[in-house]
């Protein structure tokens, strides 16, 4: 069953007076019932010929749990594995999950810990885990997986032993053709999404057809999926946005306020555009939903791992210390800025915000000299196209 954003639950959203509050809930309910972009067929609809589908979520961390609430909120049979038996358990059992606090889960979203029970029959398999432990995990989950499926990655980064982006990876283990391999990505914060927050995403797959079946799969009244055929710039914008958080936090760390923080974020969107373009992406998407909209919430909400990952290195805090702030989950920008830096290398794109953030994470560079080494660079032209 569909889970329905009601006017009553979008104003507890909304801020201002009762009756402001009720009319601009209303207003978000009428935009998101109002689909007509958006295909809105029930899970019985979206597969081939009338027959129903089953998703398969890999990974039960927060934004996988997330993930698989939504699938079955919009009436897809679902499945999440986790891979401790405890964390299965506590789902099916309690509807909770201990990555998501207070959250309850939907009594039709089954757990299990057992890969060949997760994949069987699976016709959607969702990649939910971090982006530089994906190549080994497909390769325990390729045999069992359909010929036919659609793989979704969920994963935002580039791989650090081969610089390649998570489709790329997901092709080059599983072998299967691009056109059934498809990457959702946006300024999906896990928390908001599962407390049913109005929020948009970008699924993208080369084979348009998919996409606009796996935007069904995923529409619900809450979460407005719109389809993309650039999985390129969706990947960039998804992996370098997590870099840009880190930077974002290790200066509100500091103490620094609203003026870096957009300067960060505006200049962190201008070494996307550049190593999007050097590697084939839209600048299109890059302005969208998977680029700025991404890379703004990120970069703003103390919801973000990696933005708090950030703040603690800022405070002075170790990588150890700082990957306590985060609940023990991955701040996928720590590894992905070194990748994302040899990228830009590989591609003589400049990117001296990633630069700064890799030395800070990875090279002892404190976040004050950091911050002293970019402002001493020199001067250029704001349309800097960073090309050596």
């Amino acid at each position: 069953m569909r889970s329905i954003m009601t006017p009553g639950r979008a104003a507890r959203y909304v801020r201002g007076s009762d009756t402001a509050r009720v009319g601009i809930a209303a207003t978000i309910e009428q935009l998101l019932l109002n689909r007509s972009d958006v295909a809105v067929l029930g899970a019985a609809e979206v597969g081939c010929e009338g027959v129903a589908v089953r998703a398969v979520v890999m990974g039960a961390g927060s934004w996988g749990t997330a993930t698989a609430k939504v699938l079955v909120d919009a009436g897809t049979d679902t499945r999440i594995w986790a891979r401790r038996p405890e964390v299965a358990d506590r789902i099916n059992s309690e509807h909770r999950s201990g990555y998501l606090p207070g959250i309850a889960l939907p009594e039709g979203l089954r757990a299990v810990s057992s890969v060949e029970e997760a994949l069987d029959g699976a016709d959607i398999v969702v990649c939910g885990v971090p982006s530089q432990s994906l190549r080994p995990n497909l390769a325990d989950w390729k045999p069992l997986i359909s010929p036919d499926a659609s793989l979704v990655s969920l994963a935002k980064g580039i791989e650090t032993s081969t610089l390649l982006r998570m489709t790329q990876v997901i092709g080059e283990v599983t072998s299967f053709p691009e056109e059934q391999i498809a990457v959702l990505s946006g300024p999906n914060l896990a928390r908001e999404v599962a407390e049913q927050q109005p929020a948009a995403t970008v699924i993208a797959c080369v084979d348009e057809a998919r996409a606009q079946l796996l935007q069904n799969a995923f529409s619900t009244n809450y979460f407005r999926p719109y389809t993309n055929v650039d999985v390129i710039g969706c990947e960039i914008g998804g992996a370098v946005k997590n870099v840009i958080a880190l930077a974002c936090g290790m200066a509100s760390g500091i103490g620094l306020g609203q003026n870096t923080l957009a300067t960060i974020i505006t200049r962190g969107l201008a070494e996307t555009i550049r190593l999007g373009g050097a590697v084939g992406a839209r600048i299109e998407t890059l302005a969208g939903l998977a680029g700025i909209g991404d890379l703004v919430a990120t970069c703003s909400s103390p919801l973000s791992r990696n933005r708090t990952f950030g703040a603690r290195l800022g405070e002075g805090a170790t990588l150890a210390e700082a990957q306590e702030a985060t609940n023990g989950q991955v701040a996928e920008g720590v590894k992905s800025c070194s990748s994302v830096q040899a990228l830009a290398e590989k591609h003589g794109v400049e990117m001296p915000l990633t630069a700064a953030v890799n030395s800070v994470c990875h090279d002892g560079l404190s976040v004050a000299d950091a911050i002293s080494s970019l402002l001493g660079r020199s001067t250029k032209p704001e349309t800097y196209e960073g090309r050596g």
